[in-house]
């Protein structure tokens, strides 16, 4: 059986709530499946200091004492995660955001490989498209196997065409997440995905040393002679790609010296 969690980033159970509600009943007309809520209000999670010692050191050294650990093992112990925020001026609600500002450090070293991950976003007028662009991305980062999301229109009062839409939405996002948890094989990345991965790798390795936290991770890891984070058969254009890349990136760092 799968486990999903969904993790929630607003204070009252209104409109963010009642769509997960119904994406999980979704997820059920495909299997069973283990779902768990997750309200960010419940947990205690400070502020970034921005003091990067996650970044350098490690992020057991990092100083805030919080449900930080708390909510990232519950994300390791799913098959799937589930982001969900309403569009507060434009961009994730506060928690949420706080959320993953002290996820950062996952984006030097990306943790979360095999499981399945989406984005829902409520709104009243616009802007939710971008959200959820912004919400893949992170989860892209972090190093999820990303399901396009859904923007779901909850002006109040809601119409009964909006609810049809909204449905609809939920939907079809719930199918795409539900064929990501069954993946059986990881995703091939793509030529932006792998860039990056290059890029990032041969800069640590030329740039960092074994007191960086990031240069032994990637060594502990293999990640400097791998191919990828993770095996998986790249094409030819792509290993010709990936060798490009490590060119540019030991140039880059010959220039940043």
């Amino acid at each position: 059986m799968k486990k999903v969690t969904a993790i929630i980033g607003n204070q009252q159970k209104h409109a963010t709530y009642r769509a997960v509600c119904e994406f999980e009943a979704q997820l059920r007309t495909y299997g069973e499946i283990e779902f768990e809520y997750i309200f960010l209000k419940d947990y205690r999670l400070e502020f970034c200091r921005g003091c990067k010692v996650c970044f350098s050191k490690g992020e057991e050294f990092c100083p805030l004492k919080d449900d930080r650990d708390v909510l990232i093992g519950k994300m390791e112990n799913s098959d799937g995660v589930i982001m969900a925020t309403p569009n507060y001026a434009f961009h994730v609600s506060a928690s949420m955001k706080n959320l993953l500002d002290r996820l950062a450090y996952v984006f030097h070293r990306p943790q979360f490989f095999g499981k399945t991950y989406t984005a829902v976003v409520n709104q009243g007028i616009h802007g939710g498209k971008g959200i959820v662009k912004y919400l893949s991305s992170m989860g892209e980062n972090l190093g999820f196997q990303v399901t396009r999301g859904c923007v779901l229109h909850t002006m109040e009062p809601i119409t009964q065409a909006a609810q049809v839409k909204n449905s609809q939405e939920i939907r079809k996002a719930a199918a795409r997440f539900y064929k990501g948890l069954m993946r059986s094989s990881p995703p091939v990345p793509t030529l932006f995905r792998l860039m990056l991965f290059r890029l990032s790798r041969t800069s640590i390795h030329n740039m960092l040393d074994d007191k960086s936290k990031d240069y032994r991770h990637y060594k502990d890891n293999g990640w400097f002679e791998s191919a990828y984070y993770y095996k998986v058969p790249l094409g030819l254009f792509k290993r010709l790609a990936g060798r490009l890349f490590d060119r540019i990136g030991r140039r880059m760092a010959k220039n940043a010296k």
